[in-house]
């Protein structure tokens, strides 16, 4: 695997670097998830005009052509600052489902309206009786002529106060559970019959509830009972996303806890001279490596479209889940008490990292899912890297 970045690559990083570097010290954060909505309006259009929105979408409608180690990039930085805009949600999920299942025409309306970071979006997966199981959807879509109409309810519509346009789950024939019968329908945020309840999430960062009562969809995303093959790439990628926004976030907790044990005294030293919290900084700092190694892994075998790159995924993301609890909770406790407050920024990362653990499915469950794809597959490389390990 070649892991040297192109001069573009290189380009989008140090590009990022900067903005968060100018734009989200911690004070300015504070302030800008105090925004409404959660995110600031004018750091949007400062991605849309940097090229940001662009880099996940073909060039054929105006984008970059950036793939899975592009994405990586991008989340990466963004987890150093805890930038709050909604890339995921509008760009790489409602963006990535228009981009993957949508008509020519439907691509062709929406996708250049997020590029010019003009259109928000947001899907809408989730249900109260679902947990994290994306095919337990009670939500019904029947069809009145060549309308359809949806009735239901989603819980936790990341950026579902700002969207303006929703991709929705619904089902259209088979059980509750399962998979086959799933559709997906892109209804307009404003329509009639949705009552949508907005609050914050423990990182601070904006989530709605959905009731659909009687909502006409404005159209049909991929086929009729075939959502679910649409969408599990696009929860796969996101899954990687969010693992690199992780890492971001513990390399930033990792740097902020060495920089604070060198410069607190106790008894007269630094109590980074205490052999004891050395040995704590290091297993904070081998986690995160490991982190750092299978998100390279899982990028590149997304792009080269390895055979094996959902179990690398999965694997990625109980890692991250895992080693983001122990680097949390490390840097908490050797900042002290202070670690606990609001006066630092410490606990506002360990947040984020407590909702990324949560988001498409927690380190258990998708240890789960792990387990029974390589029982299925015995021959998979990723199965024998851990029992060998």
């Amino acid at each position: 695997m070649n892991f040297n970045l192109s001069e573009e690559q290189n380009l989008i990083r140090d590009s990022i670097a900067r903005f968060v570097a100018d734009n989200y010290e911690f004070d300015k954060r504070n302030a800008v998830v105090a925004m409404q909505y959660g995110f600031s309006s004018e750091h949007w259009q400062q991605f849309a005009e940097l090229g940001w929105l662009s880099i996940p979408f073909d060039e054929e409608h105006g984008g970059f052509g950036g793939g899975p180690v592009d994405t990586m990039l991008i989340m990466q930085e963004f987890g150093r600052g805890l930038v709050a805009e909604p890339y995921l949600p509008t760009v790489l999920l409602f963006g990535g489902l228009l981009q993957a299942g949508a008509s020519a025409e439907l691509q062709g309306e929406y996708i250049p309206g997020i590029i010019a970071g003009e259109l928000q979006g947001a899907f809408a997966y989730l249900e109260r009786q679902s947990r994290y199981e994306m095919t337990d959807i009670a939500t019904t879509a029947r069809q009145d002529g060549s309308n359809w109409v949806l009735n239901g309810e989603k819980t936790v519509v990341l950026n579902g106060g700002a969207a303006q346009k929703l991709i929705v789950t619904a089902r259209t024939a088979g059980e509750q559970s399962d998979q086959a019968g799933i559709t997906l329908f892109l209804v307009d945020a404003a329509s009639s019959g949705i009552e949508t309840t907005v609050y914050r999430m423990t990182d601070g960062q904006e989530a709605a509830n959905l009731i659909l009562s009687d909502v006409t969809a404005e159209a049909v995303i991929g086929s009729i009972g075939e959502g679910y093959a649409l969408m599990e790439p696009i929860i796969d990628a996101a899954r990687l996303a969010i693992c690199a926004n992780a890492l971001g976030v513990m390399e930033t907790l990792n740097a902020q806890t060495l920089e604070y044990c060198k410069t607190r005294e106790q008894f007269g030293v630094p109590i980074g001279s205490f052999q004891a919290l050395q040995h704590r900084m290091v297993d904070m700092f081998g986690a995160c490596e490991n982190v750092k190694s299978l998100l390279y892994r899982a990028a590149c075998g997304a792009q080269e479209e390895d055979a094996d790159a959902r179990c690398s995924v999965l694997a990625l993301k109980v890692m991250a889940g895992r080693a983001g609890r122990l680097i949390g909770g490390e840097a908490i406790q050797l900042h002290g008490g202070m670690g606990m407050t609001d006066e630092l920024s410490v606990g506002f990362f360990v947040k984020r990292l407590m909702i990324i653990n949560t988001l498409f499915g927690d380190a258990d469950y998708c240890q789960q899912l792990f387990a029974e794809l390589v029982n299925a597959s015995s021959s998979s490389p990723v199965l024998k890297n851990s029992e060998a390990a």
